[in-house]
């Protein structure tokens, strides 16, 4: 079976100051992203689709998307404000496209087959990439996974993360997710709000393309609720879509806060495959030092070689 690399690429990097996708990592000139798709690659992807914006599309397509292109099939799909379902628009004054499920909305015309949704920024490790492989090799209809992390092994020491807050039954089914914004280092540990033994979501997921019609209706739901639009079933049946409740400008359309609600609404069984894998990234500049210094660590240890591409 043919399997996809998603990527989410198109953030602002606002917080980072500047196109951080981009930014040298590794003692090769690597970045995170060079390490993730690597390890994809590796565990048996043949294909990676990058969600981006069109206003880097050049600059991303040769400092990245061009590293690739000789190993294996390379696509882009572009995510902007105004990618929208028939019947809806953009509200005056928003700025950025919609999050992280709008993103993988995006994508919905360029995936046939199984594949994986990371983000671009944040490494996950090779046995992420190897469980989703064996995963996606055998998932049929509804079946879905998410590789889970320990909430302590996410943080930033130079700022709050937002982070989706796992519950799971006995035989490691996906009950739901919690997105919980603004967490900060102090919050976590014993006796505090977060133990650090959570198990969260970093976006790093495997599908079949049976989370497209959820996903779909999920967006529609949620873009009535905060732009108003077309009618939907739970409009008011007089009206002409529902109303705004929510603040247009900021309200983003999260990817584990949908797929929480399809378990809810028995549209689809999610597995969490729980990894020993450390997770990085470099979600504030600050973060830099620290990451190269643990990927020289991973490289010294053997697990990667100095230049990744050689």
């Amino acid at each position: 079976m043919s399997l996809t690399l998603v990527v989410l690429a198109a953030g602002m990097g606002s917080r980072y100051g500047g196109l951080k996708q981009i930014d040298p990592v590794g003692p090769g000139g690597e970045t995170v992203l060079d390490y993730a798709v690597f390890d994809a690659l590796r565990a048996g992807f043949t294909r990676v689709v990058f969600v981006i914006r069109r206003d880097f599309e050049a600059l991303f397509r040769e400092k990245i998307g061009a590293r690739y292109a000789v190993r294996a099939v390379v696509d882009y799909v572009f995510q902007s404000l105004d990618a929208l379902p028939a019947g809806f628009a953009a509200p005056a004054g928003r700025e950025k496209p919609w999050g992280t499920g709008h993103a993988v909305w995006c994508a919905r015309e360029a995936i046939q087959g199984n594949f994986a949704v990371i983000n671009a920024d944040d490494f996950y490790g090779a046995d992420s990439f190897a469980q989703l492989a064996r995963f996606l090799k055998a998932a049929r209809d509804a079946e879905f996974a998410m590789v889970g992390f320990r909430l302590a092994n996410t943080l930033s020491e130079h700022g709050v993360v937002s982070r989706g807050v796992t519950a799971a039954g006995a035989n490691k089914e996906l009950r739901s997710i919690v997105e919980h914004t603004g967490i900060a280092p102090t919050e976590v540990g014993a006796g505090r709000k977060f133990s650090g033994e959570e198990i969260v979501s970093m976006n790093c997921w495997g599908f079949t393309p049976a989370l497209f019609p959820g996903l779909d209706a999920q967006f529609r739901e949620f873009l009535g609720t905060v732009v108003g639009g077309v009618p939907s079933p739970r409009s008011d049946p007089r009206g002409g879509g529902t109303p705004p409740t929510v603040d247009p400008k900021k309200a983003e359309f999260y990817l584990p806060a949908s797929v929480s609600a399809m378990i809810t609404r028995g549209e689809a069984r999610v597995r969490v495959l729980p990894t020993a894998n450390t997770w990085f990234g470099v979600t504030y500049r600050e973060d830099k030092p620290r990451v190269q210094a643990a990927i020289a660590g991973l490289v010294q240890a053997g697990l990667y070689p100095e230049k990744l591409w050689a």
